[in-house]
């Protein structure tokens, strides 16, 4: 059976959370596309004010994007 391939946009959101809440900088986005940025930058943003109301480690696993994916 074939694996279909995951959408980029979501995989960069994904990272982009993952950044986020893990406290690193917003000028650590790897894509030169603006659109895969766009994307990365939504996810940074949300995990920021995750990471910024204390939703961090177990408190923070319901509002993780990877428990939808």
């Amino acid at each position: 059976m074939k694996r279909q391939k995951r959408d980029p946009f979501q995989r960069a959101y994904v990272r982009g959370y993952k950044a986020g809440i893990g406290g690193r900088s917003r000028d650590e986005c790897p894509s030169d596309n603006v659109n895969v940025r766009e994307y990365w930058m939504s996810g940074w943003r949300e995990g920021r004010g995750d990471q910024w109301e204390g939703m961090t480690g177990v408190a923070g696993i319901h509002r993780s994007p990877t428990a939808t994916v």
